[in-house]
């Protein structure tokens, strides 16, 4: 049985919107200012459609593995920031790639990631975290730039507190912070590259391809008490996502999992919308 959600802007203004249940109950330390698109958002996941294991998104492609609520306390992700392909059109485009918790099955996201864009006809590359619904900020105390290798990590503790932590491994730059959000789900983790939305889903902007799970920094979680990659869970637990524009034209592809569940590939197909 194929279970079909029909995408429009109203469902997107709708998990914009919605606060309910969300709310942070300490602003995010240490912040380091606003993103440069201040409305510019990483909402969760809006499905598409399901065959199975494998589900379409207008908004993000990658990996998710699903767990009972309050069981997903920690997932790791290390990415190569990917270079924007070409010459930036005059139209700002946009593509988010991070790791994260919940935003799979629930309404808030615990994430932190880099971007690489198309702003004002030229590429800018900045990492960001962000506690949806609230804002997100951009990281300026880090430099990124094209071929970074990256190492991110999101953890849960007690009382619905959570840690984000982004290492630029090749200058040796970390970030860190932490907030409390009680109402967390704790249901799923996620390693994703994403058309962020400002009110709709935004164009996503040519990187090529970007790689996640590199060197000796695979990606992996702890859900319950199973520790281990992706591909480790069951995979009943274990969805690929591919991106879609609202008709179902792919924009981003995700690869299989390497043989041994720690590694995969996104390409970009097209912009969208």
């Amino acid at each position: 049985m194929i279970s079909r959600i029909i995408w429009n802007a109203m469902v997107l203004g709708a998990l914009l919107a919605l606060t309910t249940g969300a709310l942070l109950a300490d602003e995010p330390s240490s912040a380091q200012g606003r993103t440069p698109a201040a409305s510019q958002r990483h909402a969760p996941v809006i499905i598409h459609e399901r065959h199975g294991r494998n589900v379409t998104s207008v908004n993000w492609s990658g990996y998710a593995v699903t767990g009972a609520k309050g069981s997903v306390t920690d997932v790791k992700a290390s990415w190569i920031v990917p270079a924007i392909q070409g010459t930036c059109p005059s139209t700002d485009q946009f593509a988010s790639f991070w790791v994260g918790i919940d935003g799979y099955s629930s309404n808030t996201v615990e994430q932190i990631g880099t971007d690489s864009d198309c702003q004002n006809g030229k590429p800018v590359y900045y990492a960001w975290f962000e506690f949806y619904p609230h804002p997100s900020f951009i990281v300026n105390s880090l430099t990124i730039q094209p071929g970074d290798v990256i190492s991110a990590e999101v953890s849960a503790g007690a009382k619905g507190a959570f840690t984000v932590t982004l290492t630029d491994t090749t200058r040796g730059q970390t970030f860190s912070t932490s907030t409390r959000i009680p109402s967390a789900a704790q249901s799923s983790a996620e390693w994703i590259a994403e058309a962020p939305s400002s009110g709709r889903v935004l164009p996503l902007a040519d990187f090529g391809s970007v790689s996640f799970g590199v060197s000796k920094l695979p990606d992996d979680a702890t859900i319950g008490k199973t520790s281990g990659t992706i591909g480790s869970f069951p995979s009943n637990d274990v969805d690929e996502i591919t991106m879609v524009t609202s008709a179902g034209a792919t924009k981003a592809l995700p690869s299989g999992l390497s043989r041994d569940g720690s590694n995969f590939s996104i390409a970009w197909v097209s912009t969208g919308p």
